[in-house]
């Protein structure tokens, strides 16, 4: 996921948080998503407690859920994603 304003708010870079956490973000993503936990220490505890969860739970892969299980975490994204921006 590309963005194209220098400046994150906090729902954009809760976006990015997986793919920072997978070392999958563009440079200038990565160094904008840094930038912002550096002044928001509500964005860097939710950093911390999806680093945690992860160690906690492991690693589960689409295969390894019950397609009821899956459906439901997609249609709870997308109300995510249709949400309004709070922040």
């Amino acid at each position: 996921m590309m963005l194209s304003s220098p400046d994150l708010m906090c729902r954009e870079a809760v976006e990015l948080m997986s793919d920072y956490l997978e070392g999958s973000l563009s440079r200038r993503d990565r160094r904008r998503l840094e930038k912002h936990l550096a002044g928001c220490p509500l964005c860097t505890s939710y950093l911390e407690q999806m680093r945690l969860t992860i160690a906690a739970s492991g690693s589960v892969t689409p295969a390894d859920l019950e397609p009821e299980v899956l459906d439901d975490l997609v249609e709870l994204f997308h109300r995510y994603r249709e949400s309004p921006d709070d922040t």
